[in-house]
């Protein structure tokens, strides 16, 4: 499935791979609405009537993306995982940067430790199991070990695990789409796992970006819509409280460097524009019972 790229990544695969089926899509679809595009012509979901005519419906579904790159054996590695372990119902591998640099492959569930870091970072405690991260101990090994979820970048899902959650949620545009899909996964009884020998490369960029806007809206957006959908009330108003609190802070901090001719006025007047919008999805709560119902 090609989310309506512009590099002429659909053209090369139709000439280079004239045996593959490509669904070129003419707008950017989303990662969620992407793959379940996929998902569907393979067999899966409610329209699984729409399945490809000729296609054999697998046992198990890769979801790669395209700035990965597969090291040998990882595949069948994924895939032994699978036929050894019935009772998994996915598994990833472990991840490295273009670079060679570590990358973790995987996370625990978002909780108020992690939020907490994220608008306050402690800098010893950012590789920590408060914040969600699994041991480098763990991907270092050679067993495979449980996790709750792991990114979407490559991951191997089990065909009973997704028929019995159904197919990702695309009310999710960007970021949190795979955990909440992993999330349902487990509490149909079917855990992830992280396979260490399978090796696969992210050419994502891993060193500091520059801040844009859209894509910092659209993950606290996600984020949002996840707490709100597994968190119970007390949880989601007290996760919303410190939001607004962090977000007022990182607004006072932005507003009085663009006072001062410190940093770049652009940038730090998309990062006031884009906590202002993060605070209207939220109806900008100042108290822990505010701007939720339970």
């Amino acid at each position: 499935v090609d989310n309506a790229s512009a590099d002429g990544s659909a053209e090369m695969v139709a000439r280079e791979f004239p045996q593959t089926h490509l669904v070129a899509s003419p707008e950017n679809l989303g990662f969620a609405r992407g793959n379940n595009v996929g998902l569907r012509l393979l067999g899966f979901g409610d329209d699984a009537g729409k399945k490809e005519q000729g296609v054999t419906r697998p046992e198990a579904v890769l979801l790669l993306n395209p700035d990965t790159e597969l090291h040998p054996g990882a595949l069948a590695t994924l895939t032994d995982f699978l036929k050894t372990h019935p009772h998994a119902g996915g598994c990833c591998p472990r991840l490295n940067y273009g670079d060679g640099s570590f990358q973790h492959s995987a996370f625990r569930f978002p909780g108020l430790a992690q939020l907490a870091l994220d608008l306050h970072p402690i800098p010893r405690l950012m590789q920590s199991a408060l914040n969600g991260r699994y041991p480098r101990r763990l991907y270092d090994g050679k067993r495979p070990f449980p996790v709750d979820f792991a990114l979407g970048a490559a991951l191997m899902m089990r065909a009973e695990a997704i028929d019995a959650a159904g197919l990702l949620d695309e009310a999710y545009f960007m970021y949190a789409e795979e955990m909440d899909w992993q999330m349902r996964i487990r509490q149909a009884g079917w855990p992830v796992f992280c396979v260490p020998d399978a090796r696969v490369t992210h050419y994502e960029g891993q060193s500091a970006r520059q801040f844009r806007r859209a894509m910092t809206v659209a993950l606290w957006r996600s984020r949002l819509r996840y707490y709100d959908k597994y968190h119970p009330g007390w949880k989601r108003r007290l996760e919303r409280w410190m939001l607004a609190r962090g977000l007022r802070k990182r607004i006072m901090r932005a507003r009085a460097a663009l006072a001062s001719g410190a940093g770049n006025a652009g940038e730090l007047q998309d990062q006031i524009a884009a906590y202002e919008e993060i605070r209207e999805l939220m109806g900008q709560p100042d108290r822990p019972d505010a701007g939720l119902t339970s």
